[in-house]
Formats: structure tokens, sequence, C-alpha cells
């Protein structure tokens, strides 16, 4: 919608505004990901994704290697565009959009695993493939692979190291030093996200890796004020998601498309059908997932704003056809983009990923409560919560910690030990500081394996044994 808002206003819509700036796209959409990824980075769990950090890590290099050169050469053999262009477009389409991902998948209740490893390798490999666009775009060809993948790797690696440097000093100075107001914590946590992509650039690594990693310690690292903290990031990136998809509408000109309609559907065709496909097949050979997962994650590669951001890098270096290649790119994104992502929960049940009878985890947010030493947790249990039917008193909470309120359809009462939960339930739980993380962890074993939960082995970080 926004994105239709832009080209509206642009010179070809009935704003009729003048925006050709490719430079201005480039660091406005730069700057626009930042955010986005760091908003993305505070909400990964890292329960979650740790199992699957290796098959992610692989999926985002070597994955976005093999989709490179497949998707390439679908560009030079189907479509006829010269070797230098079909790597750029190769390279700017292979990189899953971060936004995109975070938005939908989060919507759709996916395996842990299946969630875990697409979005870490949603903020992982924006890294490779920026690094792959600027060398694809410099003036020289690349006279040896070998060097090129090495400069990879390097910078992967710092940007990682000052991401995790960054993130830990951060979380820890947060901890402990008060900020004069509640209101500074928000700010402050972006401020080091942002902090951690400038360390990252100047230090000649990745900055968006930089700022994903350092996000993800930041998000779990239980900061004061997280409720707060997530919300204005969820806002912040809002806003950069809505300004970047406004300015790339103005950029385009979309009486210039028709002639790359059809070479954007075929490019888009040979990369959803063949190299997303096959990039995740050869990437999570080792890993033995199943058949089912891994047909949902090449479905499940989707791109967005990210891509074509990435295609003003050719226009602001001065690549011949760099017009032709932003408007294929646009096209492709907005086309496969519209298919994708509304089939994506489709998919998921043909493939019986995600089922209705499976237990949903519990949205859990803690505000501190500093004098008492003590936390407000709020929690709500959701459809398919196990926690349905079970009484308070079974909760069986630690001491120190106690049910205090539910708010049932607009109503808010004080619980008794006999009170039965259901779904659709707010709970406010009061907890002291030391079982704070005893507590949360009872109401997820609860919330996955119901009142027995404990003689059952189900544990509270999502799974039974």
């Amino acid at each position: 919608m926004y994105l239709g808002i832009g080209i509206l206003m642009g010179q070809d819509g009935v704003g009729d505004i003048q925006f050709n700036s490719a430079e201005v796209t480039q660091v406005m959409g730069y700057a626009a990901l930042v955010v986005i990824l760091a908003e993305g980075g505070l909400g990964t769990k890292w329960k979650e994704i740790r199992p699957v950090l290796a098959s992610a890590a692989v999926l985002a290099t070597v994955g976005v290697a093999i989709s490179v050169g497949v998707t390439a050469a679908g560009a030079h053999y189907l479509v006829g565009l010269e070797w230098r262009q079909a790597l750029i477009i190769g390279a700017v389409v292979s990189s899953t959009d971060a936004a995109a991902v975070f938005s939908v998948l989060r919507k759709v209740p996916l395996p842990a695993r299946v969630t875990g490893t697409l979005e870490a390798e949603s903020g992982f490999n924006d890294a490779p493939v920026v690094i792959l666009v600027v060398a694809f775009s410099t003036a020289g060809p690349v006279e040896h692979w070998y060097v090129l993948l090495g400069e990879i790797l390097l910078e992967l690696a710092i940007g990682a190291a000052m991401g995790l440097a960054v993130g830990w000093f951060g979380s820890w100075g947060l901890k402990h030093v008060a900020l004069p107001a509640s209101g500074l914590y928000p700010i402050a946590v972006l401020a080091i996200a942002v902090t951690a992509y400038a360390a990252g650039s100047l230090a000649h690594g990745s900055g968006f890796l930089a700022v994903y990693l350092a996000s993800m310690v930041l998000g779990n690292a239980r900061l004061p004020h997280w409720p707060a903290t997530r919300g204005f990031a969820e806002g912040l990136g809002w806003i950069a998601q809505i300004g970047m998809f406004v300015v790339l509408g103005l950029l385009v000109t979309p009486h210039e498309l028709g002639d790359d309609v059809w070479p954007a559907l075929v490019i888009g065709l040979a990369l959803t059908m063949v190299a997303r496909p096959l990039s995740v097949v050869l990437s999570l050979a080792p890993f033995r997932v199943p058949w089912q997962e891994q047909t949902l994650m090449s479905w499940a590669g989707l791109r967005g704003a990210v891509p074509i951001i990435l295609a003003t890098i050719p226009m602001v270096n001065g690549v011949a056809g760099s017009r032709r290649i932003f408007n294929i790119v646009f096209v492709l994104v907005v086309v496969y983009t519209l298919v994708q992502g509304p089939t994506l929960p489709w998919l998921a049940r043909t493939l019986r990923l995600g089922e209705k009878g499976e237990a949903s985890d519990l949205g859990i947010e803690s505000a501190p409560l500093e004098r008492l030493r003590g936390h407000l947790l709020s929690v709500s249990i959701p459809e398919g919560s196990r926690m349905h039917g079970v009484e308070v008193s079974e909760l069986r909470l630690p001491p120190g910690a106690a049910v205090t309120l539910v708010v049932r359809e607009n109503e808010s009462f004080v619980p008794l030990p006999s009170t039965v939960l259901r779904r659709g339930d707010e709970l406010l739980v009061v907890a002291t500081d030391p079982v704070r993380d005893a507590a949360e962890r009872r109401l997820r074993a609860v919330a996955h394996g119901g009142k027995l939960a404990g003689w059952l082995g189900t544990n509270g970080a999502g799974g039974g044994r």
C-alpha cells in the first residue's frame, strides 16, 4: 500500500513529484534497514535460534552463493542479460527481506526450528549479499573468486565480533546504570544498536550483521522496562518500513516498467522454483531437516524492500543498464511477494506444520518493580495453550510468585486458588526478583504440558523431553 502511495505521489502519478536520486534512496534505505534489523534482532529469541544457528548460517552463506549462481545463469541464458548484470540481479534478489520474514512468520504458527532458521537467515544474509552486490558493481571485474570469498568471511567475522561486543557491553551498562527516566531506555537500546552498525562499518566489517547480533544480545538480556522498549522498536520499525516504501515508490517510473515485466517474471520463476529450493536442499543436507520443513523454507524466502534498495547500488556506481536492473528487481519483488506471502499459511497447513492442536507459546512481558525488587509479568493465554482448564493452584508457582489479577472478556477480577483459567485470559503475575525466571519457566511448562507439566517431563523451554 505504501509503495503504491509513493508511486501515486511520483512523476507518473497525481502528485507529480520529480524524484530521481538513487543516492538519497540508498542512504535512506540503509538507515531504514538498520532500524528494521535492530527491531528484528530485539524480537529474536535465543532459545529458538540456538539449535538452528549452524543451519541458518550455512543457508545465509552457502545458500546465498548457490542462489546467486543459479539465478544469474537464468538471467543470462533465459533473458539474455550480460554476465555482469546477471550476477548483480542474482546477488540482489538472493537476500530474503528481514522485515517481510519477521512480519509474516510471527503471525503463522510454525515449528520453532522453521521460524528460527528463517528469521536468523534473514538477519544474517543481508551482510554477504551487500558485499557481493558492491563487488559486482565496482569498476573492474572480480579477478579471483577466492579473494572475494576471503573478503566476505573477514567482513562477516569483524561484524560479528563488533556486534557481540557492543551488545554485551551495552546490556551490561543498561543493567548497572539507572537512567533518570524510563522513557530513555528504549532510546538507549536503539542507540546501542546503531552504534554497533557504526562500529562494524568503521572496522571495515559488516555493519548489518553487527546491528542484528547486537540487537539480539540486547533482546535476550532481560533489560529494565523491556515492554516499552519492545513497543518503541516495533513502532520505529514500522516508520522505517513506511518511509522506505514511499521513497522507493517515488524513485520508480511506472511507464518504464512495461518492457521489463516479462524478464522479471522469468528471473523470478528461476529464483523461486529452482534457485531457492536448490539452495535450501543443498545447504540443509548435513542437518537432516524433514522434507516438509525444507519445502516450506523454500517457499518462505520472502523478498521485500531490501532487494529494491540493493538495486540502487549499481545505479549509484554508474553500472551500464543499472536502470533496467532496478526495474526488473522492482517488478520481481512486487509480484512474487504478493504471490508467496498470502499463500504461506496455506502451505504450512498443507504440509501439516503448525497445526491448531499444537500447544501455543505464551506471550509474557516483564516490567521491573525496582523498589520492591520484583517483576510484574503480563501473561496472555493464546488459542491452543494447554493452560486452558488449569486451576490457579495447579500452576504450582514457586514461593514468591502469585497470580494477582485475571482479565477475561474485558472484565478483571482477583482469582481464587480454584479459579479455572481459559484461553484468551490475561494474567498479571507478581514475582520477586530471585524467582522471576523460575516463575516464567513454570508458566511456559504448564502452557505446553498442562497441569501435569513436570510430572510428564515437560520443561519450560517450549517442548518436552
